[in-house]
């Protein structure tokens, strides 16, 4: 199957609300197995010069590479935004050029009164957003990948170590010419085509959530890569998926820890159940263990108080040293265990980030 095959274009959305649209909403249906949504992490004046003058801009972009583009909503006190476009891999890519071809000719930046405006520059960046499932995908066995990619598109990438804060979602930064990003989008797409179910479970970055800025603190969990059917039930549907709206703190918890699937009342639910559905995710080896718990009672309380059956491998399941995590069950009790999954991978690395910086201070002062 070519991961270049034509897409039928989608209409465009209308110019006056390019700046009003979330990036879920501009994730429709598309024919075929062969697109996928790819977001981007854009300070607020990128957003600006890229959505244009009463929306003329993106609308251009879209108009010119066929896809479906939009950018997320202002958050109060947040300086980024979300960029999201979806169609076939050439699309994508295009419109990615195009946004970097804008912000190349559209500076942001703010002279001090008497400076001169510096040299226009040739290379700009894009922060693309990439789930952590499928970052081995673009970097490949000991980088071989990304290095293909920079040496046929003559873009610089750099992959973040870290997650973003609330997420499983990484940036991988792509310098270059608007025609290098375009080549190393088009060949990332690819990648992200041909492993994409890999990417299941997915928690979405949002900006601000770290703050507790956005909705209700709650990341939604989806993979958003590829055009093509979820896995877990026949409910799930192909092209792209609108995420869902999280789970209700506030549910009364399910009564039993024995890690069977339960419904709301906590009924035992099983897998022929027509909302049954199974997600798989991978978590580093050496962060199980804070998620196992002494004596298994952290998974246990979390298999308690999400209603979902949660198994866990006992060995990593390929070269990056990664255990799989098989949650199953009705579709908000999945979301609400990969929440607290998540969030239980966050309070271990801020844990461990303050370890560290207390042993460094102890030194210092030693």
């Amino acid at each position: 199957m070519s991961a270049e095959a034509p897409v039928s274009p989608p209409p465009a959305a209308p110019a006056d609300t390019a700046d009003e649209q979330q990036p879920q909403q501009q994730q429709q249906q598309f024919d075929g197995d062969e697109g996928l949504t790819l977001r981007a992490l854009v300070s607020s004046k990128e957003a600006g010069v890229i959505i244009g003058r009463g929306g003329a801009t993106i609308a251009t972009i879209r108009s010119e590479s066929n896809v479906k583009a939009g950018v997320s909503k202002v958050v109060p006190g947040v300086n980024d935004r979300i960029l999201s476009v979806g169609g076939s891999v050439d699309g994508v890519a295009k419109a990615y050029s195009l946004v970097a071809q804008t912000v190349l000719e559209n500076p942001s930046s703010t002279l001090p009164a008497g400076e001169e405006a510096p040299v226009p520059s040739s290379s700009t960046s894009i922060r693309l957003l990439i789930s952590h499932l499928l970052i081995g995908s673009v970097i490949g066995k000991g980088g071989a990948k990304i290095r293909q990619i920079q040496d046929l598109s003559g873009a610089r990438m750099v992959a973040s170590k870290e997650m973003l804060p609330q997420s499983t979602e990484r940036i991988v930064e792509v310098s270059g010419s608007a025609e290098a990003v375009r080549l190393a989008i088009a060949e990332i797409s690819k990648c992200l085509i041909e492993d994409w179910d890999r990417s299941q479970g997915t928690v979405l970055y949002h900006p601000g959530s770290e703050n507790g800025i956005v909705g209700n603190g709650y990341p939604s969990a989806q993979g958003s890569y590829g055009a093509r059917r979820t896995s877990g039930g026949p409910n799930a549907a192909g092209g792209f998926r609108r995420s869902s709206a999280g789970f209700d703190a506030t549910r009364e918890r399910q009564p039993s820890g024995d890690g069977q699937a339960r419904g709301p009342g906590g009924e035992p639910v099983s897998s022929s159940d027509p909302n049954y559905r199974e997600q798989k995710i991978s978590i580093p080896s050496d962060m199980v263990g804070c998620i196992i718990g002494r004596g298994g009672t952290k998974i246990n309380e979390i298999r308690r108080l999400s209603g979902s059956k949660i198994s866990i491998a006992k060995t990593a399941h390929d070269e990056t040293g990664e255990r799989m995590f098989v949650i199953s069950g009705l579709p908000a009790n999945n979301e609400k265990a990969l929440f607290l999954l998540y969030n239980q991978l966050e309070s271990e690395k801020d844990r461990r980030v303050q370890s560290v910086a207390e042993e460094d201070q102890a030194q210092e002062t030693a």
